[in-house]
């Protein structure tokens, strides 16, 4: 069957097979890291992105330099990365690529975490006078 699908990509080096029982896609000449990457290439790329982000909000990093990384990083991937030859490289620039976007979002998320603690607090403050303001005693 394999042999069938290989005859009719008319020899590309490129071909596809995907199964339809197990959902898998097998790349031809895809090396055994390639795939262990791609299939935990989430994981790394949070991974990769928890470290550098407590890095950025603890003032090891400046947020501008993970801006500057973020952008060379999507510009890798979407230019030289995304249509490579190496499955290597396309797992490689596109859990970059995913992991910097990720950091940049980062000091974001902390400052939204902040303002919404502040707004919480707020809240309970006035609260906390409405009782005691409308305290009979």
């Amino acid at each position: 069957m394999i042999q069938m699908m290989a005859n009719r990509c008319g020899g590309l080096d490129r071909c596809y097979l995907q199964s339809v029982a197990s959902q898998i896609l097998i790349e031809h000449g895809e090396t055994r890291l390639a795939r262990r990457l791609r299939s935990n290439r989430y994981k790394v790329a949070l991974a990769i992105a928890a470290l550098e982000g407590i890095l950025v909000l603890v003032g090891a990093i400046p947020w501008w330099i993970v801006v500057l990384l973020a952008v060379v990083s999507l510009a890798g991937y979407v230019a030289w990365g995304r249509e490579h030859e190496s499955a290597d490289v396309r797992v490689v620039t596109w859990t970059a690529a995913v992991s910097q976007l990720v950091v940049v979002l980062v000091p974001v998320v902390a400052g939204l975490v902040v303002v919404l603690a502040a707004v919480v607090v707020v809240l309970l403050a006035a609260v906390a006078l409405a009782a005691l303001l409308l305290d009979r005693r």
